[in-house]
């Protein structure tokens, strides 16, 4: 759907800085939205006449469509929760994914941490709190900033941060005390632009590109010519997203087949196309997929 370019129309869309920002840039690049940064601002130029967008921290990014600000963003769920913003998921990209974990030194068992009023250092004091207290520990929460490694056992007797694989804790030597969320990259709006009905289309349209990005990635095509007396038995055991696209060849000599898989159904079904008589056997990459 296309609307003539008014600004009161044309979202606003949020990308985060830091690590989010290299799989979000990826995704919009491949849904046709390349972008570059001008020079001296915050201020992102797309080739769009509708869309425009700046980088902010993700953990502000919830607030900021919460209040109306902005129409769209990314951002992850850990800061979507901790913040508390009212903002509504379009699409669970699963990039980042990470867990929220409470931590503790090795030589402090769940005995001790129940023995004493614990020090807290949290960078996600909210959702840390909240946990705290559903685990009825006895707590004093220090909001942490930046690096939470740098809490020694003398400073915190717990800390609550994010990990990916837990490269937190092997590098810190601390022991998981609790998983209090399991987190990753959101395509979130604002509830107030989707009661827009020309942004509510244009939102639709981005997530029906992004989802399209997301399934090609999971997919390659397969192209290959079929001899007639080989193409009954072959065609009939083939894996697709729907029927496989099949056409006559030049000269009556057999059909030219086309199936979209699953990449790691490759490795198997490969040989196995030869083995049963296709020739000319072609595998590409998808950029979008639309059902």
């Amino acid at each position: 759907m296309r609307f003539a370019n008014d600004p009161a129309n044309k979202l606003r869309m949020l990308i985060p800085q830091g690590k989010l920002m290299n799989n979000v840039a990826r995704l919009l690049s491949e849904a046709g939205f390349p972008f570059s940064i001008t020079s001296g601002t915050k201020q992102l130029v797309f080739n769009s006449d509708w869309l425009e967008a700046k980088i902010m921290k993700p953990q502000n990014i919830g607030d900021f469509l919460d209040e109306g600000k902005y129409d769209v963003g990314f951002t992850g769920l850990d800061w979507i929760l901790e913040r508390g913003a009212n903002v509504e998921e379009i699409i669970n990209l699963d990039f980042d994914a990470s867990r929220v974990v409470a931590a503790a030194a090795p030589d402090l068992d769940d005995v001790k941490l129940r023995s004493k009023k614990l020090v807290v250092a949290a960078k996600y004091v909210n959702l840390a709190e909240a946990w705290l207290k559903s685990s009825n520990y006895e707590y004093r929460v220090i909001r942490a900033f930046g690096n939470t490694g740098i809490y020694s056992a003398d400073d915190a007797d717990m800390i609550v941060d994010s990990t990916l694989s837990g490269k937190l804790l092997k590098d810190n030597r601390l022991r998981a005390v609790g998983t209090l969320l399991e987190s990753s990259t959101r395509f979130v709006a604002c509830r107030d632009a989707l009661t827009n009905a020309k942004k509510r289309a244009r939102i639709e349209e981005l997530a029906m590109l992004f989802r399209a990005v997301l399934d090609a990635r999971e997919k390659v095509m397969i192209e290959m010519n079929v001899p007639k007396d080989c193409f009954d038995p072959l065609v009939k055991t083939l894996p697709a997203m729907r029927s496989p696209t099949v056409a006559p060849l030049y000269g009556d000599d057999g059909f030219a087949v086309k199936i979209a898989i699953k990449k790691s159904e490759v490795p198997a079904l490969i040989p196995r196309l030869k083995e049963m008589g296709a020739l000319d056997i072609l595998e590409y990459e998808l950029r979008k997929v639309v059902p």
